[in-house]
């Protein structure tokens, strides 16, 4: 068990007790510490050197991001310094200021923007994904893919073994027949031999041409555009990148390529120069249990800690570790306008239920919750004044931080965070406000399932 992470012990503990020889099973196949991904880690040493090789590309790129580096010296984002100096010696990508952001708001939006960058596709396209259905938005993607690997377009998607796992074979075989190269991350059989299944891919990541990037919490799926009749109308963020920023993400699927396929794609020709003009800073954070540092985390906690006036958080699943717990709670009781949206309408009932045990305590400081009422919420997205702005696929729970490969992109231009917070306050209207006397009264029978709940939690 991992020393640091006290409360999973406990968890594994109360489990063992009361199932002994299933507890024992599962914790045999799931409890494995997810230490390597028998490749060299980008977020080992930062740099990535390994997926460009000797090419000229590379030193053009180190070139970029050392010019990159004395820029924002000069012409960074206003920050807290301690947030600032974080940022900057992370390991991972570099800050960038040469981009341009576009909020998607919503499926609609995300796929028609993404679809259209597809089609406009001129060289190569890498898709990775959590979770992609054979549903009907499902199979225009796949007829988008396949019209353009047919036209000679280098097509690349990763796909996530368990996230995945109601893909089947033909979708995937159609694929490959028109030239689509697929790699599986961790499938689930062999995942569970090796005893590393509780560890999972999350991201969400498109990247066209080397210039364009999409990243956030929508996945490829018709539960997405509201067609699941529990949740109904699905409430999330994503976004559309243009400049800098891109290649990260594009670091980021090559270096999940080697790992799911063992190739190393080396050319330069996936970095090539882009003509955006805007200053926009953007911060790419990378997470994943095989890092030395819980990067997402980190920032998290530091991002949190330098509010001054206000900070919005809406996430699925709220399940945080005790250090967010005490930076929600300094920063409320320091006069801070802390609130949290939180689904209505729970997809996970065992989840939802230790969600609302963190719910009382953070009442008692000032902390606002709300429940939304519109559908369902699955936008991952945090506000701290209107300085910072973090954006992509890490819930606000122990499994984005400590478990899965997550993909953030922290904003600090202004009218993108403006865009934001006008989307979250919307949020807030379509939401039904936690009042703290009904809510400290509930059953006592809910009280035993939260808590409960929040017991497993760090199993979940």
């Amino acid at each position: 068990m991992e020393y640091r992470h006290p409360a999973k012990a406990v968890a594994w503990l109360l489990v063992l007790f009361i199932f002994p020889i299933l507890g024992f099973i599962m914790y045999y196949f799931v409890a494995r510490q997810f230490k390597h991904r028998h490749r060299r880690s980008l977020r080992g040493n930062g740099k990535g050197s390994h997926l460009l090789g000797a090419s000229q590309e590379e030193g053009g790129r180190r070139q970029a991001n050392r010019e990159g580096r004395d820029r924002s010296v000069i012409a960074g984002p206003e920050l807290d310094p301690r947030l600032l100096g974080l940022l900057r010696n992370s390991p991972g990508p570099e800050m960038t200021g040469r981009n341009e952001v576009t909020i998607l708001t919503n499926a609609e939006e995300a796929y028609e923007a993404i679809l259209k960058a597809i089609e406009e596709a001129a060289d190569h396209i890498h898709l990775d994904y959590y979770t992609i259905r054979n549903d009907g938005i499902g199979q225009r993607f796949q007829a988008a893919l396949i019209a353009k690997a047919r036209q000679g377009v280098e097509v690349r998607i990763i796909y996530d073994g368990i996230g995945s796992y109601e893909l089947d074979e033909g979708y995937i075989q159609e694929l490959r027949e028109a030239g689509v190269q697929t790699g599986c991350f961790l499938p689930a059989l062999i995942a569970f031999i090796d005893k590393r299944i509780n560890y999972r891919n999350h991201r969400k990541i498109v990247v066209v041409d080397g210039r364009i990037g999409f990243l956030g919490g929508i996945n490829i799926g018709d539960e997405y555009l509201g067609g699941n009749p529990k949740l109904g109308f699905w409430r999330d963020t994503h976004m559309r990148l243009y400049g800098d920023s891109v290649r990260s993400l594009q670091r980021t699927f090559m270096d999940d390529w080697e790992f799911v396929r063992g190739e190393r794609l080396d050319s330069g020709r996936y970095f090539p120069e882009h003509h955006c003009h805007s200053i926009q800073w953007v911060q790419i954070v990378s997470g994943g249990p095989d890092g030395e540092e819980d990067a997402i985390l980190s920032v998290t906690f530091a991002a949190l800690g330098s509010a001054r006036e206000r900070i919005y958080i809406a996430s699925p699943y709220f399940i945080p570790d005790s250090g967010i717990i005490q930076a929600l709670k300094v920063a409320a009781m320091s006069g801070v306008d802390v609130r949290i949206i939180l689904p209505g309408v729970p997809d996970t009932r065992i989840v939802y239920w230790a969600s609302l045990s963190y719910v009382s305590e953070l009442l008692q400081v000032g902390v606002r919750f709300y429940k939304y009422q519109k559908g369902f919420m699955h936008a991952k997205v945090i506000l701290v004044d209107e300085i910072l702005a973090a954006v992509g696929t890490a819930n606000m729970d122990l499994r984005s931080f400590f478990k899965n490969f997550e993909l953030n992109a922290i904003l600090f231009e202004r009218s993108t965070i403006r865009r934001l917070e006008s989307d979250f306050l919307q949020d807030v209207e379509d939401s039904e406000e936690i009042i703290p006397a009904p809510f400290y009264n509930r059953p006592k029978l809910q009280k035993a399932k939260e808590v409960a709940a929040r017991l497993l939690s760090p199993l979940f």
